[in-house]
C-alpha cells in the first residue's frame, strides 16, 4: 500500500516551493470538484428554503493550525450575503433547479487591493476588477479613529442588482423588511454592536498572487476563463 503524505508534509513541501503560478490557473485547479459540493448545499437547504431563489457559494479560508491548507466553507441565504474577500456567490432557481447567476468572486485582499489600484487590467481580470471596485468604493480612513469607515455601504449591492438585473435584498435589508415575521416566528431582536471595520493595514501584495479564483458550474460558469 502507498502510503499517502499527511496534511502536515504537504503543506511542508508547498511553503518550500518557490515557483511562481499563474492565478487563475492556481484559481481553476481549487474549483475544479466545487459543484458537487454546491448542490449538496442546494440539496440540504433546498428543504429548508420556501423561495424559488437564494444564493448559494462558499469562502476559502486558511487552516488556523497547518500553514498552506486551505478549506472551504460552504453556505446558502435567503438574500445577498455580506460581500468579503474570497468568497464566491451564485444565485439558485428553484425552479429551474440549477445556478442561474454568477453574482460575484471575490479574489484575496491583496489581490483585490491590486486590481482595485491599477487603472487598466487584462481583460480576463475585467469583471474581477468591477466587482473589487466596488467592494471598496466609499472607504476611506479616519485619521481620527484610526479607523476605516464605508461611507456608501449599499454601493456593492446596488451595483450587483445593476449588473445582474435581480432586486434580491442584503442581510439587513432583508431583516428590516421581515422583522415582524421574524418575531412572530420566535426570533430575537439581538442588541448588537457595531463590527469593526476593515483594517486595510493588513493589506499587502505577496510574491505570488493569491487569487483563488472561483468559477464553477457548467452553464453559468462557462465563462469560468473570464474571471
Amino acid at each position: 500500500m502507498v502510503r499517502r503524505k499527511t496534511a502536515g508534509e504537504l503543506s511542508l513541501q508547498a511553503s518550500s516551493d518557490k515557483t511562481r503560478y499563474d492565478p487563475l490557473e492556481v484559481g481553476h485547479a481549487l474549483t475544479d470538484d466545487i459543484m458537487p459540493q454546491l448542490r449538496e448545499c442546494i440539496n440540504t437547504h433546498n428543504a429548508i428554503f420556501d423561495e424559488n431563489e437564494y444564493c448559494v457559494g462558499f469562502l476559502i479560508a486558511t487552516d488556523p493550525l497547518i500553514k498552506g491548507v486551505m478549506r472551504r466553507k460552504f453556505f446558502a441565504m435567503l438574500y445577498l450575503p455580506s460581500p468579503r474577500p474570497n468568497q464566491s456567490v451564485f444565485l439558485y432557481n428553484k425552479a429551474k433547479d440549477r445556478i442561474v447567476k454568477r453574482l460575484w468572486v471575490l479574489p484575496s485582499a491583496s489581490v483585490m487591493a491590486k486590481l482595485s489600484d491599477m487603472d487598466i487590467v487584462d481583460q480576463k481580470y475585467a469583471t474581477m476588477k468591477a466587482w473589487s471596485d466596488a467592494f471598496f468604493h466609499g472607504w476611506k480612513y479616519e485619521k481620527v479613529t484610526n479607523s476605516a469607515i464605508n461611507t456608501t455601504p449599499n454601493h456593492f449591492f446596488n451595483f450587483i442588482r445593476k449588473q445582474h438585473d435581480i432586486n434580491m435584498l442584503s442581510e439587513k435589508e432583508y431583516l428590516e423588511a421581515n422583522r415582524e415575521k421574524l418575531i412572530q416566528a420566535g426570533c430575537k431582536v439581538a442588541e448588537t454592536k457595531p463590527s469593526e471595520p476593515f483594517d486595510f493595514s493588513k493589506i499587502s501584495i505577496k510574491k505570488i498572487v493569491d487569487t483563488k479564483t472561483a468559477l464553477s458550474d457548467e452553464d453559468v460558469l462557462d465563462s469560468r476563463r473570464k474571471a
